[in-house]
């Protein structure tokens, strides 16, 4: 087998595909996050304690002059949230699948063979 053709079937393997797919998928999911996490939570959560420290952003929060605490601490809160939130939607689709799962499945229909028999139970009764 070539070079070539190795790598062809390689590169059209189902799993790379597969893997592909859900790499962008991953990349969109995480614009998703960063964005409620960004635009919608953390301003929600933090912005009376920056209204409380005159600030507008939590970013420019500094020590001795330049030390830039408040950047480190912005990426820890966004950290935590993230991991807060990715823990709320992996729950709620774990429940899913409970409950998916718990569903119990119907009997299965009698076969023709039990109907038969049923038939020539009642007949012979008769």
């Amino acid at each position: 087998m070539g070079f070539v053709s190795e790598f062809k079937q390689f590169a059209v393997n189902g799993n790379v595909v597969d893997l592909a797919i859900g790499v962008i998928i991953g990349g969109a999911f995480g614009k998703i996050v960063s964005s409620l996490i960004d635009d919608v939570i953390t301003p929600l959560l933090l912005k009376p304690a920056l209204e409380a420290a005159n600030l507008t952003k939590l970013e420019e929060l500094t020590i001795f002059g330049s030390v830039k605490y408040g950047m480190f601490l912005s990426a820890t809160i966004n950290f935590v949230i993230i991991a807060f939130v990715l823990f709320l939607i992996i729950k709620g689709i774990n429940a899913a699948k409970a409950k998916e799962e718990a569903a119990p499945a119907a009997p299965p229909a009698p076969s023709k063979e039990e109907i038969l028999l049923g038939e020539i139970r009642d007949l012979l009764k008769k």
